[in-house]
């Protein structure tokens, strides 16, 4: 018998996604659902800020405005529903805005709106009662905002209720695709298999296009950028799923994008943690299901403990980042002697005035490939774009600093120029930390209608127990005989992404006769050799032997991450390309036949 099937539509990956679309999966696709995902970890400090001038905001405002003003007539007619966690810091004032846009534009549309993630005010009662937990003990800051991923649960009671949108504020970026599965197919709380699949799934479709080949590796592959396609994922009951895309959308449907994207910013593939369940894909299987489809079955589950994690953030001082463009024969060298004086005077004048030295300098040759450390092939550059940023916890001395920026361009190197953006400017340094609380300490609602309704908090145990582990693919043994050094992206492709101060990269085996050789040469001492200009914590590794693939997850790896780093990468989005010119040797005849 054929299984019912819910089309849902990655409509967005980030606040600032690209406005086509929503209509693009509207007009040119079958689907019953679009999901929205727009909080970034630190974007929440930065809706706490608005919230703060103005209560009517807080949310992602480009939801209402861009999307919503331009498609939800279409919308509405043709019946899709619609899951975002656009409301951030302030869902009640994204339900307002959007219900004044239904009545201005005659569209008639059931708005529900979850609230309970925002534990900001609480914090201190939560600690003193213990139910409020750092990684490291009982948390020392005064935090600016603290939000708590809230599961899927929340959603599907709306859509029980008959939502026909439904805005969340924080919560797991999947589970805004697993309530829509969890109210269409009634998946128990306790189906953690399932429910790790429904996960996959909105993880596959939450960072919009990574999925249809934004990002991929073998760029070169994927067709017309300007219309790239925005990733669909049609579900069964059982579990598994197809992603595609509009029809005639650009783009890349491939096995190789999706395990790029499932892997991308996770930690243990093994112990994928999230509010419902913690998800296992290990065992994920993904493979080509006819044209521009792909298949993908296989995640496991099991309990996901009592607890839900929170983002909290605060500040901690300021930083300012300047540019200057150095033109002529050894740009870098000119760049980096700019900037240390430009750096050695304002301390100067900062301990003249009692100020104190800056806490953190950082210094890139752009275009002499600075984050590539030891690896560089560009030194001998003639033209760079000076990046210098530093950070203080005075706003003044900052002041100090964006005076002195413009004197290099009479003072000291030739060929200094590019000074058009003004005097950097002191920005506030917001840094993330992880908190957990006790989820039974939580008590999310749903409103719709004017009626509020709780909603069930995530199981916390059950038969779910840890699945056995697959059987990982052995290293293989040194080559005997002729062998070739190749660069790792003869081998495999590979993503990097981001989680606070960590970095994850993803290294997913071209074909799994390469995966042993990887393995031999990849290991977590070489990859932590490979970036110790970067990387300043501990690398593990990780076995993926259903995508034939290992994940590598470094610690302290982005100078702080977010708004605290100051590199011209604070993502970690290049480490992945840098690692693929990873130089190993593998027998010759391995890859005699094969030249991507």
């Amino acid at each position: 018998m054929t299984q019912r099937e819910i089309r849902i539509g990655g409509a967005s990956g980030f606040w600032g996604d690209s406005g086509v679309a929503t209509a693009q999966l509207v007009r040119r696709a079958e689907i019953d659902y679009l999901m929205y995902d727009y909080l970034a970890e630190l974007t929440m400090a930065i809706l706490a800020k608005m919230r703060a001038k103005d209560s009517t905001l807080g949310y992602a405002t480009d939801f209402v405005t861009v999307a919503m003003r331009h498609s939800l007539k279409e919308i509405a007619e043709k019946g899709v529903r619609v899951v975002s966690n656009a409301g951030g810091m302030n869902p009640a004032a994204c339900g307002a805005a959007l219900e004044a846009l239904a009545d201005e534009l005659g569209v008639s549309v059931k708005v529900a709106v979850v609230e309970g993630d925002d534990i900001t005010g609480d914090l201190d009662a939560l600690m003193d009662a213990g139910r409020l937990r750092g990684e490291s003990g009982r948390p020392s800051q005064r935090y600016a905002s603290a939000n708590a991923y809230l599961g899927a649960g929340p959603v599907k009671a709306a859509l029980d209720r008959g939502a026909d949108i439904v805005i969340t504020g924080r919560c797991a970026d999947s589970a805004l695709a697993l309530g829509a599965l969890m109210h269409e197919f009634d998946w128990a709380p306790d189906d953690f298999d399932r429910l790790a699949a429904g996960s996959l799934a909105g993880h596959i479709l939450e960072c919009g296009a990574q999925a249809t080949g934004g990002l991929h590796t073998d760029w070169e592959r994927v067709e017309r950028w300007e219309d790239i396609g925005y990733p669909i994922a049609t579900c069964r009951e059982d579990g598994s799923f197809r992603v595609s895309k509009p029809e005639g959308a650009g783009g890349l449907i491939d096995p190789a994008a999706i395990a790029e994207q499932m892997l991308y910013e996770i930690g243990d593939p093994a112990a994928y943690r999230l509010p419902d369940v913690i998800c296992d894909f290990t065992a994920v299987r993904i493979a080509e299901d006819g044209p521009d489809h792909v298949r993908v079955d296989g995640a496991r589950g099991y309990a996901p403990g009592p607890e839900y994690k929170v983002s909290a953030t605060f500040m901690e001082g300021y930083r300012a980042i300047a540019t200057l463009t150095i033109i002529g024969a050894d740009a870098a060298a000119k760049a980096e002697r700019t900037a240390a004086a430009i750096v050695k005077r304002v301390q100067g004048m900062l301990r003249a005035f009692n100020m104190g030295d800056f806490t953190h300098v950082d210094v890139e040759a752009i275009g002499a490939e600075a984050i590539y450390g030891p690896h560089s092939r560009a030194r001998g550059a003639r033209e760079v774009v000076l990046k210098l940023a530093v950070r203080h916890p005075d706003k003044r001395a900052l002041e100090v600093f964006a005076r002195e920026i413009a004197p290099a361009g009479t003072s000291f190197a030739p060929g200094t120029t590019g000074i058009t953006a003004g005097r950097p400017k002191p920005q506030p340094v917001v840094r993330l930390e992880s908190l957990y609380v006790a989820k039974d300490a939580l008590s999310p609602v749903v409103r719709l209608g004017g009626e509020t309704v709780s909603a069930p908090a995530p199981t916390t145990d059950g038969p779910g127990d840890r699945p056995d582990p697959v059987k990982a693919v052995a290293p293989s043994a040194a080559p005997d005989g002729p062998v070739a050094r190749v660069p790792l992206i003869r081998l495999a492709w590979a993503r990097s992404g981001d989680k606070g101060d960590s970095a994850n990269i993803g290294v997913i085996a071209r074909r799994p006769d390469y995966l042993p050789q990887i393995k031999r040469a990849l290991t977590p001492e070489a990859v932590a050799a490979y970036f110790a200009h970067l990387v300043k914590g501990p690398v593990e590794r990780f076995d993926v032997p259903g995508v034939h693939a290992v994940n590598f997850l470094m610690h302290q790896a982005l100078d702080g991450g977010g708004m605290t780093s100051l590199r011209n990468d604070p993502l970690g989005k290049g480490l992945a390309q840098m690692l693929l010119d990873f130089e190993l040797d593998v027998p010759a005849a391995l890859i005699a036949d094969n030249d991507p």
